[in-house]
């Protein structure tokens, strides 16, 4: 049998450019940020979210662009995004997932596991670690060509961790200035101080289970 080594290095091989499946997933972006800016709950609120939707969208083109972004990785970011569109027209803590989910499946999923809140903003840290991981990895592979994936994958999930909490900042900072009620619409803390927290650690499993299902698919796929 040939030698395999558990955690190979990487070439630093670059991606390609994009082209028309890229163009064809931002266009569904486009049109998801069109069907959410009709009657968002809270407009001021909505466009604050959406800053970062923008913001999102430029970064991963860039990285793109520049070659170090996968396929893969690209369409899990897009889909990321769509996520965090349909969470910032209903301000996060007002997405009526339960009602469709009983709609659909006549199933009372808050009722079923005891939720007192709104969790889907819970859905979107974790969809942080979760999908945003393989653009990540795809980026530090890049950037890190003789390091080991075991190396690198340690390296995606400490950046995980580190922009949850950034990003945890950049809601205190954006919110210190807001009415309480305006602050509590756009942090969705909805009354747990503990919010914060586990936010950053949501995102982090996140990530863990990311590593873990790729880990996976190296061994069995």
């Amino acid at each position: 049998m040939p030698n395999v080594t558990p955690f190979p290095k990487k070439t630093g091989t670059r991606f390609g450019k994009p082209d028309t499946f890229h163009w064809r997933w931002l266009g569904l972006l486009i049109f998801a940020c069109a069907i959410g800016s009709i009657h968002p709950l809270e407009m001021p609120a909505y466009l604050l979210h959406q800053t970062g939707t923008v913001l999102g969208v430029g970064i991963i083109l860039w990285l793109t662009f520049k070659g170090f972004v996968s396929r893969t990785g690209f369409t899990l970011s897009i889909i990321f995004l769509l996520i965090h569109v349909l969470g910032a027209h209903y301000l996060y803590s007002f997405v009526p997932y339960n009602d469709w989910i009983k709609q659909l499946f006549q199933f009372d999923l808050n009722a079923h596991f005891r939720w007192s809140r709104n969790m889907y903003d819970r859905l979107v840290h974790l969809s942080y670690g979760l999908l945003l991981y393989k653009i990540i990895f795809d980026c530090f592979s890049v950037w890190l060509p003789n390091a080991r994936r075991g190396q690198i994958a340690f390296l995606v999930i400490q950046f995980v961790l580190a922009s949850g909490a950034f990003y945890e900042l950049i809601e205190w900072l954006v919110a210190i200035d807001m009415s309480p009620k305006d602050a509590e619409n756009y942090n969705g803390q909805q009354g747990d101080m503990w919010d914060a927290h586990k936010d950053m650690a949501i995102a982090t499993l996140g990530a863990i289970i990311a590593w873990l299902m790729t880990v996976v698919k190296r061994k069995y796929g």
